[in-house]
Formats: structure tokens, C-alpha cells, sequence
């Protein structure tokens, strides 16, 4: 865990930030009090399209007839 003042984090950004991505612990600091810690973010997830699958996926024409083996039950 690195500590370091706003005002040289102000300063040293970019590498502050490279640092955080290579998995280091970075918290800024005002007046001996902790502020910010930085932290790389989680990827973004993809949003869901509708209709992404369209023409992919087919349903028989008999899906919803009952299956051999249970007509004796739905008599």
C-alpha cells in the first residue's frame, strides 16, 4: 500500500494510476487523513442486444404435442 499527498498525486497521475492497474494499493492523502483510495475498475460487462439470436434458434413443429412415452397419462 503506497500513501501519498494530493498534492504530489496531482503531479504523478499517470503513473499513480499504472501502479494501481499493476494491482498496487494507491490512497491519497490530505492533511494526514485518508481521501481516495485508487483502484482499477472491473471490466464492463456487454449489454444484452435483443434479438441477437434471431434465425439462430428453431423450434419443431410438434414441440408442444405430447411426448410418446406420456400419452398414457394424458388420457
Amino acid at each position: 500500500m503506497q500513501q501519498i499527498t494530493l498534492a504530489e498525486a496531482s503531479q504523478n497521475l499517470p503513473d499513480l494510476i499504472e501502479a494501481a492497474l499493476g494491482g498496487e494499493e494507491i490512497i491519497i492523502i490530505k492533511d494526514n487523513q485518508p481521501l481516495v483510495k485508487l483502484t482499477p475498475m472491473s471490466p464492463l460487462k456487454h449489454r444484452r442486444q435483443p434479438g441477437s439470436a434471431k434465425g439462430l434458434i428453431t423450434i419443431s413443429d410438434d414441440f408442444d404435442e405430447p411426448l410418446e412415452d406420456f400419452k398414457e397419462y394424458m388420457e
